[in-house]
């Protein structure tokens, strides 16, 4: 069925302006002839807070960032729900990819034709592979984030039709990013899954789960999808605080979950990939190396405090405890790699886009 002519023109519409951009724009070291038109056809992201735009504002949860000084330094001061002082991965990479500016999140917001078009983020803060994870502190879990999916691709077939839905899902690039939450809070943090798992085992869980989300993706037309790998854990300000004693050392054992992990997901992806039928590309995207070098060798890239948020002290306080209401922001954001004691900054996130443009984005568009 034809799109209704209204729809025509609006597509049209949309079309038009982003190839009335500058010819050729240099973009996180990737080069691209804009005047083409968007790399993609739409941005689709699933996960945790990394690429939460706002999904659990209207939760019934403590896991929200729709408060000051999140967004201190977004468009018009707004708190949106992004866990940063501004833009989070997933709006870079949209920009990145010439599709728009700002990639919203499906839930708690108007959305019009073309943010649907375009692509949503269905990413749920704190959730994770572990399907305990967002049961414990009440937010979307993955499995229900594919049935929003749905729900979406409905939205779409009621705007532009099915054959131009089916062109929008092939052109799209999927983002999944989860995991970090499952180790960090799920298994280090509570009693429940320690007293029956190894860290060995514990890993194999998130990597069955994280499996069968992709086949389920790909299953739903996919046909890439960006994988992130998980960040050095025990290095984040919140982890040193929690395990790394009285000098808030990085805590070996959640790296050593960590490396576990991303070994065993990439080997996990390398299977999916070579797997006959299988009509997905599945691309690792590690961001281990680029956040250890921020944290390690922040200097280099211009940042001062590598091991404390920007959010009170800047050792504990995330979500409701970084409220300005009750704590003061540090001066300078720019010189932190971390916002709160948890999620990084805006600039921290532009370099770990900047070297996921560098290194991966070739292979996705």
């Amino acid at each position: 069925m034809a799109p209704p002519p209204l729809l025509l023109l609006r597509l049209l519409l949309v079309a038009a302006a982003a190839s009335s951009r500058m010819a050729t724009i240099r973009c996180h070291g990737y080069q691209y002839n804009a005047s083409q038109g968007p790399l993609v056809t739409a941005v689709i992201a699933f996960g945790d807070s990394i690429v939460d735009p706002g999904n659990n504002n209207d939760l019934h949860t403590q896991i929200k960032a729709n408060h000051p000084p999140y967004g201190k330094d977004f468009f018009n001061h707004e708190a949106t729900g992004r866990y940063s002082n501004g833009l989070i991965p997933t709006d870079l990479i949209a920009q990145g990819l010439g599709v728009k500016q700002l990639l919203p999140g499906y839930l708690g917001v108007d959305l019009s034709p073309e943010d649907l078009l375009t692509g949503v983020s269905f990413a749920s803060g704190a959730t994770g592979f572990d399907p305990l994870t967002p049961v414990v502190v009440s937010v979307i879990s993955l499995e229900q984030q594919l049935a929003y999916f749905d729900e979406y691709r409905a939205k779409l077939v009621a705007i532009a039709g099915e054959e131009e839905t089916d062109k929008i899902i092939r052109g799209a690039l999927f983002v999944v990013c989860a995991g970090t939450d499952d180790v960090a809070n799920t298994y280090f943090t509570t009693p429940f899954r320690r007293v029956v798992y190894d860290i060995p085992s514990y890993v194999e869980l998130l990597v069955s789960g994280a499996e069968a989300f992709l086949r389920n993706v790909s299953a739903r037309g996919a046909t890439r999808i960006g994988f992130v790998g998980m960040p050095p854990v025990g290095c984040v300000p919140s982890q040193r605080t929690l395990g790394g004693g009285l000098r808030r050392e990085c805590e070996p054992r959640r790296n050593e979950a960590a490396q576990l992990y991303n070994a065993r997901i990439q080997g996990m992806i390398a299977g999916l990939n070579a797997e006959q039928g299988f009509g997905t590309l599945v691309v690792y995207l590690d961001i281990y190396r680029i956040l250890d070098e921020l944290m390690e060798r922040g200097d280099r890239y211009g940042f001062t405090e590598t091991t404390k948020g920007c959010c009170g002290t800047g050792t504990i306080e995330v979500t409701g405890l970084c409220d300005s209401r009750f704590v003061s922001v540090c001066d300078d954001v720019s010189q932190h790699v971390f916002f709160d004691s948890y999620h990084p900054t805006e600039r921290a996130y532009r370099i770990i886009v900047d070297d996921i443009f560098d290194n991966y984005i070739q292979v996705l568009v």
